[in-house]
This record gives C-alpha cells, sequence and structure tokens, in this order.
C-alpha cells in the first residue's frame, strides 16, 4: 500500500496519533473528498491540495498560497515519482 504524508513524515496528526491533543487532526487525514486520488487514504497523498496543513511549524493556507513550498517537499516528490503521469496536482 502506497505511504500517506501522515505516514511518511510520521507528524503524530492524523486521527488518534500522539501530537493531536497539542496540535488537533491535520484536515489531511479527514479530508474524504480527495480520498482515493494518487492512491491515498483521504487526502494523504493530496495534501498541497488541503488548507491548514503544518509545514516547518506553521499553518499553511490554499493550494495558490502554498504549492510553491510544497513542490519541495520530500513527500510530494516521492509521491510525484511514484504516479509519474498519473499524478494529480489539483
Amino acid at each position: 500500500m502506497k505511504q500517506n504524508c501522515w505516514e511518511f513524515k510520521n507528524c503524530g496528526r492524523a486521527a488518534g496519533g500522539e501530537k493531536t491533543g497539542e496540535m488537533g487532526v491535520c484536515p489531511v487525514s479527514e479530508s474524504t473528498i480527495h480520498d482515493g486520488v494518487n492512491g491515498g487514504k483521504n487526502g494523504g497523498r493530496f495534501c498541497w491540495k488541503v488548507s491548514g496543513t503544518y509545514c516547518q511549524g506553521q499553518v499553511q493556507g490554499s493550494y495558490a498560497q502554498k504549492i510553491v513550498n510544497c513542490s519541495k517537499c520530500d513527500f510530494f516528490n516521492a509521491v510525484k515519482t511514484e504516479e509519474g503521469a498519473a499524478l494529480k496536482v489539483l
């Protein structure tokens, strides 16, 4: 099975994760509208499209505001490599 961002990053913010008490549940892990995109669970392999994620300790905004940073992310680039031409970015 393909890794979701919370597994790859080991952030502890997926539902039931050890950091949800202090940082809340990441919206990616609950974003059912994106379930299955790029082979992930909920928004787990489409996190760059979900608002409210954390990156470098800061809450990120919309896709348009964060895609430049996301394009430099090791997880984004791993998904890009794994999905190849089938990658869904938008």
